[in-house]
């Protein structure tokens, strides 16, 4: 059975347990509801939303403007004060720092009305070219916060903001170094070289350009820069990926509604996987067991600053649950459980692999039924329940390189049959996850799902987690 293992520190251990937070989340619906129906080219760009992408206008707010007298309410829901928000006049801000929900700025206003909502679409410029806005945007081009306003209507008023490793809520000014330093760092993560005869080598190579971009940025943009980079790669082998990426595009709003990314990794680099991460400025969450049929599990792990979460997968022995398995070493073991064979086939999701999947927040079933009629499959949901619902796209199909699979069958770790299987069929690598949730949680329960996907007959499959945030 799945297991969460969240830590021997009791203290540690208590702040995974989140909360379904559904009175939060009606609280701020209403006040999304009144917005929508005082300002029409807010309603009228959540209708294209849901229509054309499949997703919910409410999972693309950044932050509401509410008045004074809403904070008791926001209180009494589980908001509480972010004190290090910096903001232009000292305005307070709320934060759910339990469940996923856009941060609230305490302003004189309408009472029981935002009196201003913004969107975080992944670039403020694309948004505001395909909105056709035509205006200024507040803030320099790469700069930690941009702002523009789309729509001022009825006493409300509809923005959009992006963000580069950054929390407040002030635009600050670039010097032309700084620029250039911005652009040399964000060239390293997209050029940076994935295929090596030796893995390791691509791990020692990795870790050199993040000493090179912390000295041009410093941790928390290179974070941010790697991920859009990473995410980039994901989509130049993801079929599903490039379509719904191109659709979010028609809106500007790219990958602003991103959940979570999955690595999947080889025991042997698993402690260089999470060394990076922790050198990005990730923290470590939960700890995640899939169950002894699986064979795996993961560390999750979260970037404060940028809200980026990682879950980390690999494979597991039974008996390395009770170990912190993201600080000790895994011994090489004589068979390959889901991970380790997917990695075997493809390689490492940190260098020639890349992601095993996107996880994103959308309206569940329009997303299913767009994609559907896009000729794009999607497998069983592997949670459905009211508070959450999962499901993967049927999965992007890689051809196997020989060089791959010879290794694998001398170690006798597949089968004659199977490698040839995968040597003309190939098997699945990448898939892009619909995820919609309510109530803000943050948890993700598993429920373990059948069939084949890799084809191998063996009934080893991608799996999947039980907690992100």
């Amino acid at each position: 059975m799945p297991t969460i293992i969240n830590s021997s520190n009791p203290a540690s251990a208590a702040s995974f347990d989140w909360p379904v937070a559904l009175d939060a989340e009606a609280f701020l619906r209403e006040r999304t509801k009144a917005f929508l129906d005082r300002n029409p080219a807010a309603r009228y760009l959540a209708e294209r939303m849901n229509h054309e992408t499949g997703t919910d206008f409410f999972e693309w707010i950044d932050h509401f403007v509410l008045p004074p007298e809403d904070e008791a309410s926001l209180e009494a829901r589980g908001f509480t004060r972010d004190a290090a928000a910096e903001t232009t006049a000292r305005q307070p801000v709320f934060e759910h720092s339990r469940a996923t929900f856009p941060r609230v700025l305490i302003r004189p206003g309408p009472k029981g009305i935002p009196s201003l909502i913004a969107l975080r679409p992944e670039s403020v410029a694309d948004f505001a070219a395909r909105q056709h806005l035509g205006r200024d945007i507040e803030g320099e081009p790469f700069s930690r916060y941009r702002r523009i306003t789309v729509a001022v209507e009825n006493g409300t008023q509809l923005d959009a903001a992006d963000r580069r490793a950054y929390r407040g809520f002030v635009p600050a000014p670039l010097s032309a170094a700084e620029l250039s330093r911005i652009c040399k760092a964000r060239e390293l993560w997209h050029t940076r070289l994935r295929l090596f005869d030796d893995e390791s080598r691509g791990f020692e190579a990795a870790f050199q350009l993040l000493r090179d971009s912390i000295e041009l940025v410093g941790r928390d943009l290179t974070c941010h820069f790697f991920f859009e980079a990473e995410r980039a790669y994901w989509e130049t082998r993801n079929r599903t990926a490039r379509m719904q990426k191109y659709r979010q595009d028609q809106l500007g709003l790219g990958w602003g509604n991103h959940d979570h990314h999955t690595f999947r990794c080889s025991r042997r680099h698993f402690l260089d996987l999470v060394r990076f991460l922790i050198q990005l400025g990730f923290a470590k969450r939960e700890r995640y067991y899939a169950g002894a049929e699986a064979g795996w599990g993961a560390q999750i792990l979260e970037h404060e600053l940028t809200g980026i979460v990682v879950f980390a997968d690999v494979d597991l022995m039974p008996d390395e649950t009770a170990i912190d398995f993201s600080t000790e070493p895994l011994s090489p073991v004589q068979r390959l459980g889901t991970v380790g064979l997917w990695v075997g086939l493809h390689g490492e999701s940190f260098l020639e692999a890349g992601m095993h999947h996107l996880e994103a927040r959308f309206e569940f079933a329009e997303l299913r039924d767009q994609l559907q009629k896009a000729g794009i499959v999607s497998m069983k949901p592997f949670s459905d329940f009211e508070f959450l619902r999962q499901a993967f796209t049927e999965g992007e199909r890689w051809p196997v390189r020989r060089a791959r699979l010879d290794p694998l069958l001398a170690g006798g770790l597949i089968t004659r049959e199977q490698f040839e299987k995968f040597l003309i069929e190939g098997a699945i690598g990448s898939h892009l996850e619909n995820l919609q949730r309510h109530g803000g949680y943050r948890f993700r329960p598993q429920r373990n799902q059948g069939g084949d996907p890799f084809g191998t007959g063996t009934n080893q499959h991608p799996g999947k987690r039980g907690a992100a945030a």
